[in-house]
């Protein structure tokens, strides 16, 4: 069974930082690209990171570009989001999932229950 366990939300200062995790488990992760998404109760959700099996190459929204940092463990099977210069309108639910390339769209149809991340000073 494919499962998602995202951590490392909270409540951030604009401008601050946040590292969010995600444990994933019911699939051979080390063959998956895998990405980070967001959803707010306004807006559908969207991708905003997405990293190949293999660790590169990278991709990011534009919105996150040059303040987000994807990676991944393949031995423990997570992969992680740093967020730096955080502005309000990162506020919203991150979720991870692996990710079809090409396709920008989730390759599982489970989710886990995201990590909520809150910027306000």
């Amino acid at each position: 069974q494919v499962q998602f366990v995202e951590s490392g939300g909270g409540l951030a200062q604009p401008g601050g930082s946040l590292k969010l995790a995600c444990s994933a488990s019911g699939f051979t992760f080390n063959v998956y690209a895998m990405g980070w998404w967001r959803q707010t109760p306004t807006k559908e959700r969207e991708l905003v990171a997405r990293v190949r099996s293999t660790g590169s190459p990278i991709d990011y929204a534009d919105s996150v570009k040059g303040r987000f940092t994807i990676s991944r463990d393949n031995i423990k099977d997570t992969v992680y989001l740093q967020l730096n210069r955080l502005k309000a309108d990162d506020t919203a639910v991150y979720y991870c999932n692996a990710v079809d390339f090409v396709h920008s769209t989730p390759v599982f149809g489970s989710w886990g229950p995201g990590t909520q991340v809150t910027v306000s000073s």
